[in-house]
């Protein structure tokens, strides 16, 4: 395995429209960074969306019992990465799990040693993609900066929980990671 890859986690419409019970204040601020990091990674970028599964089952019963709002299908509009991200030809990996790790983002990351994870929220998604990513054996780079959780202290309390893995997880920033590729 050899290489850098981007991963972009969750970056949609459900989480930046305010008006979205799923809304994550911070998402403006990690779009920033994501759109920063991108042109460093033309041609190794990864996107995930999550989605809603067409029909709960276990544990997932109960929480969109909390959120039945969100038992959208695939296609809807609200699960759409937002526009000022152009994905473009880049692999968009779509899951009904908080964390995006298997099979499917392990093949559209090309067996890259390293993956330089992004996207909201921090204390949910990014938090269970980057971890299993990890312990799959892949050197997992968070820069901060390109992150957003629910509120500053989830932020803080995922990202603090991600230092527990050094050093298959770093905690960084987008200057950090910029000056890693080269640009």
């Amino acid at each position: 395995m050899t290489g850098t890859r981007l991963v972009v986690v969750d970056m949609q419409r459900v989480f930046a429209d305010a008006g979205s019970s799923w809304a994550t204040p911070g998402y403006a601020s990690a779009s920033a960074g994501v759109r920063r990091l991108l042109p460093a990674f033309d041609g190794a970028t990864v996107f995930t969306r999550f989605v809603a599964p067409a029909e709960p089952t276990g544990s997932w019963i109960p929480y969109y019992a909390d959120w039945p709002d969100q038992l959208r299908p695939e296609d809807d509009p609200m699960w759409d990465i937002t526009p000022e991200l152009p994905v473009g030809d880049a692999p968009v990996v779509s899951a009904p799990t908080f964390g995006k790790w298997g099979p499917d983002l392990a093949a559209a990351t090309e067996g890259a040693d390293r993956l330089v994870v992004t996207g909201v929220s921090t204390d949910c998604c990014v938090l269970s993609t980057a971890l299993a990513a990890a312990d799959a054996g892949r050197f997992v780079v968070v820069p901060e900066d390109a992150c957003a959780g629910l509120s500053d202290a989830d932020h803080r309390r995922a990202l603090d929980a991600m230092t527990l893995y050094a050093p298959l997880i770093t905690i960084s920033s987008v200057d950090a990671v910029l000056a890693m590729m080269g640009a």
